[in-house]
Parts: structure tokens; sequence; C-alpha cells
């Protein structure tokens, strides 16, 4: 199929009216005008993706999350900085937009100036060929008006021969020839007028056919400008979602990752406080209690102590306190028996062990031990604190911080 041409569809058959070309001016301002709404779009479009852009950015940064553990933390630290990441590929897309508004402006701007020069110049050809025209036209009335005096004064003539009076008939002579006079140059410079309308009418139709042909230069410039623009927009809004779901694609990656048992087993690894509970507190009679027991009232004061010191936590830091455990004592006669230590109640034991936990010492017969010493256990007692050997020191420590070595 043929092209068609703005030359060859934008002429108007009344000599005076320039009705193409006014159609041909108005459909480039139309198109300016589309120009800008299309920057317009990329500018708000690029102003709300930096803005989200900036916000994701806020939100990863302010999120919390330091309370977790293990494999939720890392998903969840993935996360932010998978959003991050999605905020700062959004500002980016913000800064391709505005380099894309700015090269429209510039393109609309240079087709202004095109067009302003074209429109001056056919401007200037409209006047000149419509001033042609009037003062063809004046003198073209002039030479019709001149002939039908000439006609009219030779009419005349011919009447006053036929009368016979001949000084009137001179006399209409003379007029008759001075009219046809009149009329000749009246002629001439109705042609001479036709010449120059006709070399008006020549070089404004050269201006309007290069004026055509460079406003439809322009449409097609501008149209292939705006659906290239259009089409590299879409495409980057499509490049940004692919983007956004391979960065999310990644946090989901980490939360396969996660499971629920280790995270669980981490915790108790890290955080563990014991293995048993404490032992039941038995009810003890004051006059039940035999006078003649082997524990001196210092030492049953210093077990006592340490039984209290068991209930209530003793460690190195109080904020992370660590309580050990005792195992229950037996129920006699329906209550449970006094808890004191005697030979009977202690087992012996040379086996190493390694300590768990940090234990400082609290009273002068306890030891002070620490996470990672190898200590030899001596005595094993039922109240839960068992006499230990370290470098030549003896003293009592919590069973429980304690671990048998195989």
């Amino acid at each position: 199929m043929t092209q068609m041409q703005f030359k060859d569809a934008f002429w108007c058959k009344e000599f005076t009216l320039h009705t193409g070309f006014e159609v041909l001016v108005q459909r480039l301002l139309d198109g300016r005008k589309m120009c800008k709404d299309v920057e317009d779009l990329l500018k708000q479009r690029a102003q709300a993706e930096e803005r989200y852009g900036k916000e994701l950015v806020q939100i990863a940064r302010k999120a919390g999350g330091q309370t977790e553990v293990n494999t939720l933390k890392a998903a969840f630290e993935k996360l932010k900085q998978q959003i991050e990441s999605v905020g700062n590929s959004h500002i980016q897309l913000a800064g391709m937009l505005k380099d894309e508004l700015k090269g429209i402006e510039e393109f609309r701007e240079r087709q202004k100036e095109q067009r302003k020069k074209y429109e001056a110049a056919m401007e200037r050809m409209q006047k000149s060929k419509l001033s042609h025209y009037k003062k063809t036209m004046e003198s073209k009335k002039s030479y019709e008006q001149k002939c039908k005096e000439a006609d009219e004064a030779e009419q005349s003539f011919e009447r006053m021969s036929a009368s016979g009076n001949q000084k009137q008939t001179e006399k209409s002579q003379n007029k008759a020839k001075q009219c046809r006079d009149a009329a000749h140059e009246a002629e001439n410079v109705y042609k001479q007028n036709i010449e120059q309308l006709d070399k008006a009418r020549t070089e404004w139709e050269e201006a309007h056919i290069k004026t055509c042909e460079v406003f439809q230069l322009q449409e097609c410039d501008r149209i292939t400008i705006l659906r290239n623009s259009l089409w590299v927009h879409c495409n980057q809004l499509s490049m940004q979602c692919v983007k956004d779901d391979e960065q999310y694609e990644e946090v989901r990656v980490s939360l396969e990752n996660c499971v629920v048992e280790s995270d669980i087993d981490y915790f108790i690894k890290s955080k563990m406080t014991g293995t048993q509970p404490p032992g039941a507190i038995g009810y003890e009679n004051y006059y039940d209690r035999e006078p003649n027991r082997s524990n001196s009232p210092t030492q049953t004061c210093g077990m006592m102590k340490r039984f209290s010191g068991l209930l209530h936590g003793s460690s190195k830091n109080n904020a992370e306190s660590v309580i050990p455990s005792a195992p229950p004592f037996e129920k006699t006669d329906g209550v449970y028996a006094s808890i004191y230590v005697n030979e009977h109640e202690r087992t012996s034991s040379s086996q190493d062990y390694r300590v768990l936990y940090d234990y400082t010492a609290q009273n002068m017969d306890e030891l002070d031990i620490n996470e990672g010493d190898i200590v030899a256990v001596i005595e094993e007692n039922v109240d839960g604190w068992w006499t230990v050997e370290r470098n030549g020191q003896r003293g009592f420590v919590p069973g429980s911080y304690l671990e048998k070595i195989c």
C-alpha cells in the first residue's frame, strides 16, 4: 500500500484560504499536547516509584526481628534485605523514567523550534500571495472599468459621426481614443500583476509542499518517539516485576530452609537452664530432728543455704540464672523426710565430669567452676550439691552443672 502524503491531501480550492495548512498546524499542536501528556504520565509514575522505593527501604531498615533465632531469623533477615533491594530497584526505575522524560521534553522542544520556523516562512508566503492577489484583483477591476469606459466612448463617437456635427465628432473621437489608451494601460498593469501573482503563487506552493513534507516527518518522528517511549516504559515495568519476583524468590528459598525442629533445638541448646525440675521441699518436724546427727550446725546451715540458693538460682549472672535441680525426696509416713545430709545418703564416685555452666561460689565450702572444666566427683549428695575436686581444691558445686564423661 502506497503511503499517503501531506503534500497531496492538504490543499484548498479557494485561492485565498489556507485550510489545509491550518489543519496540519493544529495536528502538530495536538501532537505537542500529546507529548506533554506522556511526559506528565512518566513524571508522575517516576515520582510514585521513587516514593514507593524509599518507603520500602525505610520499612526494611526499621523492621525488627532481632529477638528471633536460627533459620527463621535468617529467613526474616533475607526478607528485609530483599525488600530493601526491591526498594532500591524501584528508585533506579524512577531514575530511568526521568531520563526517558527528559528525552521526550528535548524532542518536543526541537520540534517546536522547527515548526515555528516553517510556520513563519509560510505566513510570509501567504501574506505575499494575498497581497498580490488583492493588487491583481484591483488592477483587474480597474482594467474592466477602463474597457467599459472605452466602449462607451467609441459608441458615443459613432453616434456623433452619424449626426454630422464635425466639432462634436472630433471631440468624441479624442475622448474615445483617450479611453482606449487608458484601457490598454490598465490591461498592461493587470497583466503585470497577474504575472507577479503567479510567481507568488508558485513560491507559496513550493513552500507549502516543503512545509507539508517537514510536518509529515515531524509527525512520523513524534509518533515513533512516543511509541518507542511507551514500549520502553512497559518493558521497564515488566522487568521490574521480574526483578521483584526474583528477589522475593530468594526469600522463598530462605523460608524453605527454615526448619521448625531446627529452630527449637537451637533455642534449647543455646538457652537451656537445666534438665530436671527442682525437688520437692519436704516437711521437717523440729522435734523429730536427731540431736546427735553427724553434721555440725555450721555444715547443716551451709547445706540449707546452698539448697535455698538452688531454689532461687545462683550463678555468675543473675539475669541469666540457671537453677540446678535435685531429685525428689521419697515420702515416709505420709510426709516428706527431713532434708539433711548424712553418710548413708551419699554415694562415692571417682568419675570425671565436664562442667556445663559457669558457677561462682556463694559460700566458703563451695568451689568456683567454669564451663568446659574437667572435675573429679568425690561425692554425689541427694540434695543436688556434689563434692568435687579440681586442681587439688575441693568444694560443693550444683550437680546439674556437670556432665559425665563417657
